[in-house]
């Protein structure tokens, strides 16, 4: 458990999330999805992914979880040993309070200490507010994500 005091009466914590407890994240990342998927979806999803280089992660205020966020780890030919923070969340009712900022100093700090050079995300286009974030955090922007259904 990394717990970072930003003030006397803030307490973060980013504590891993382990299989057995996706319920516990689900209505944030229902939330984040706007409800495209049933939970039964999303759970298979979720429990795939953590036997893939994933991990997630509870954000916890005070000990109340507040919000989630992934880790996807893995080797670029254009970028090194990368850290690529997934799904983040944070309740909006606890936004605009530094969680965020601290929230990306534990993950770059953990991801060094992985090994990672770099750190890159994906961020929804019509989401200004997180592209301002990530912008100010360093992140350059470098492409497109494209998706295909097939």
């Amino acid at each position: 458990m990394t717990i970072f005091a930003e003030k006397p009466d803030m307490q973060l914590a980013f504590n891993k999330i382990l299989k057995e407890e996706i319920p516990l994240i689900l209505p944030f990342i229902q939330t984040l999805m706007g409800n495209q998927f049933s939970n039964e979806i999303l759970t298979e999803r979720f429990t795939e992914m953590f036997g893939q280089n994933y991990e997630c992660r509870g954000i916890f205020l005070n000990g109340e979880l507040v919000g989630v966020f992934g880790l996807w780890f893995m080797t670029r030919h254009y970028a090194g040993r990368s850290c690529e923070p997934d799904h983040i969340y944070i309740d909006e009712k606890h936004r605009n309070k530094g969680i965020g900022k601290r929230l990306f100093e534990f993950i770059y700090s953990y991801a060094e200490e992985r090994g990672c050079e770099t750190s890159e995300l994906n961020s929804y286009v019509s989401n200004y507010r997180s592209h301002k974030f990530y912008l100010n955090e360093g992140y350059d922007i470098k492409g497109y994500h494209f998706l295909k259904k097939l």
